[in-house]
């Protein structure tokens, strides 16, 4: 593997050593420019990811303070307060790698700021599934006045986050950590 002269060695993201080693040679890439390629990759997530998760909270924020807010039986200011907290630790969550990167910045310690934000953004991600959820839930309850239908709802919305977010991407991980691990055929 590449490596600037000098440079401190650096931990991998993870631990998978195959992953590292190909980086090295297919991208000719050192440590350090795999790290800041996924430093990189990250912002541009969280730059779609925050804004969202800002407008949704912002919006969520101004609910209690209109009219039909107190018509909501005791169910309903559940979930809104489920709703708003999932989407108030979404932001947290999703701005506490920018903040980790300003107090660790220029102290060469990129590693532990692309490990630690890329677990961020996985619960970040968990928040905003919940938050969507939940939002999905009130709409459909303030349009339709059922219950059942707010429930349809936010099941139909929870199973398609969690199949496209994280089943899929699951399986698909788990099917290339088998074929690596397979023994080679004749």
């Amino acid at each position: 593997m590449n490596s600037l002269p000098g440079a401190p060695r650096l931990n991998p993201i993870t631990s998978d050593r195959d992953e590292v080693r190909w980086n090295g040679q297919a991208r000719g890439e050192t440590e350090v420019q795999r790290l800041d390629r996924n430093w990189g990759s990250l912002v541009q997530e969280l730059r779609v990811l925050q804004t969202g998760v800002q407008l949704l909270a912002g919006f969520l924020m101004i609910v209690p303070f209109q009219a039909g807010f107190a018509e909501l039986d005791d169910g309903g200011h559940v979930v809104y307060f489920v709703t708003v907290s999932a989407a108030v630790l979404a932001i947290v969550f999703l701005l506490a790698p920018i903040s980790m990167h300003r107090f660790l910045f220029r102290r060469h310690r990129l590693a532990v700021v692309v490990t630690a934000a890329h677990r961020y953004v996985l619960l970040g991600l968990a928040m905003v599934g919940v938050a969507t959820t939940g939002a999905l839930v009130m709409v459909a309850l303030a349009a339709t006045h059922s219950v059942w239908a707010a429930a349809g709802a936010g099941a139909s919305i929870a199973v398609l986050i969690a199949v496209l977010w994280g089943w899929i991407p699951l399986r698909v991980t788990r099917r290339l950590t088998d074929e690596r691990s397979a023994p080679p055929t004749r």
